[in-house]
């Protein structure tokens, strides 16, 4: 295997956008998971739940509160969408009681996959009758966008970060200025109030 090979595999490796879950959904208990993602991307998800007598709904949603994707007595499915905008996405089971039976806990597995992951390159091979070296330069393809649109989402916030760093320095120094003024005028205040006062009372002249 060749130096650029080992790079190129790290490199999908470290930019692989998977998530894989398994945990435990008790009766009347909901678990979610939030992730944020960047703007048109398309992401993809498999559930499992496992059967004990109890149900489990599934909902996945924005932070606006828009409903992606819903389903009742979730037990085996797969779901897909692109974002429209970057955003933080959540992803819920609740667990239901049926019938007012005690039931254990469910055991939830939960797969999701966004970016260059999310893409099935063997249908697109099928349906566009790509030959493997054109699936391949496909991929990298979409890995070089990724890496590219990643990179610009970083300077946009390096350049958010710096405006608001230079803004808050701004306020601060003008706040220090109004601080250093206000003691100034009361110190100036406080002299010549004690001055009239001793005054008044004769003490100095």
């Amino acid at each position: 295997m060749d130096l650029l090979h080992i790079l190129f595999t790290l490199c999908v490796l470290s930019l692989a956008d998977i998530d894989a879950i398994r945990f435990h959904l008790g009766q009347n208990l909901k678990k979610c998971l939030r992730e944020e993602i960047h703007k048109d991307v398309l992401v993809t998800g498999e559930y499992e739940v496992q059967e004990t007598g109890q149900r489990a709904d599934l909902t996945v949603t924005d932070s606006k509160g828009h409903i992606l994707y819903s389903k009742e007595n979730a037990q085996k499915g797969k779901f897909a969408f692109t974002t429209e905008e970057y955003d933080m996405f959540e992803v819920c089971f609740e667990g239901k009681a049926m019938g007012g039976v005690q039931a254990p806990d469910r055991e939830v597995y939960l797969s999701l996959k966004h970016g260059v992951e999310a893409k099935s390159y063997d249908e697109l091979a099928k349906a566009e009758k790509l030959k493997p070296l054109e699936v391949e330069l496909r991929r990298l393809e979409d890995l070089s966008k990724s890496i590219v649109d990643d990179f610009a989402y970083m300077r946009a916030r390096e350049e958010e970060m710096r405006d608001t760093n230079e803004s808050t320095h701004s306020r601060v120094m003008y706040f220090s200025i109004f601080s250093m003024a206000c003691l100034l005028g009361l110190a100036t205040w406080q002299v010549l109030y004690l001055r009239r006062y001793f005054k008044a009372k004769k003490l100095i002249e």
